[in-house]
C-alpha cells in the first residue's frame, strides 16, 4: 500500500505534545509538581506556610506546563525541516519505504521498537526518543486505516 502525505502544523504540535506527555520522566515530574502545589495550597489555607511558597509552586507548575505544551513542541517543529517535506510511503509486509524528492530509505519492521496512536498520527518509534509520524488522514478510507493499524500491531510489539 502506498500513501502520500505532508504535515499540518497544528496536528504535528498536538502529536509532539502527546509524545512528551507519554514520556515517563515528564509524567513523574508533572505528578511531583502537582503534589507539591496541592500540598502548598493546603498549607497556605491552614496558615502553616507563607503565600509565597504557594506562588512559587504554582509558578513552577505553570512553567512546566508552558514548556511541555508550547515551548518544546514549537521549538522542535521550527528546527525540524522534515515537517515541511512531502512524502510517499510504501507499507509492505516486510518493510516500510519512505521517499522524498531527496531520496528514499527503507526500514525493516524489526527496526521499530514500538508504536503509539494519537488522534491524528501513528508514532513509529525507533527508540525512546526517535520516532516518525505517519498521518492518519493520508489513508484513503477507514478499511485501509484499519489494515495499517492491524499490520502495526502484528509487526511492532508494544
Amino acid at each position: 500500500m502506498t500513501i502520500q502525505f505532508g504535515y499540518e502544523r497544528k496536528q504535528v504540535l498536538q502529536a509532539l505534545r502527546y509524545h512528551f506527555i507519554t514520556r515517563p520522566e515528564i509524567k513523574i515530574l508533572l505528578i511531583v509538581v502537582n503534589i507539591f502545589t496541592i500540598i502548598s495550597a493546603v498549607l497556605v489555607y491552614m496558615h502553616r506556610i507563607q503565600t509565597l511558597s504557594f506562588l512559587i509552586f504554582s509558578l513552577l507548575w505553570f512553567l512546566l506546563l508552558l514548556t511541555v505544551w508550547i515551548i518544546l513542541p514549537v521549538g522542535i517543529y521550527k528546527k525540524n525541516h522534515t515537517f515541511q517535506d512531502r512524502f510517499a510511503m510504501d507499507i509492505h509486509e516486510k518493510e516500510v519505504v519512505l521517499e522524498t524528492e531527496r531520496g528514499a530509505h527503507a526500514w525493516q519492521w524489526k527496526d521499530f521498537s514500538t508504536f503509539m496512536e494519537s488522534p491524528y498520527f501513528f508514532h513509529l518509534y525507533f527508540n525512546k526518543r526517535s520516532f516518525f509520524l505517519v498521518p492518519k488522514d493520508a489513508f484513503k478510507d477507514i478499511p485501509q486505516l484499519q489494515e495499517v493499524r492491524q499490520l502495526l500491531r502484528t509487526k511492532i510489539k508494544k
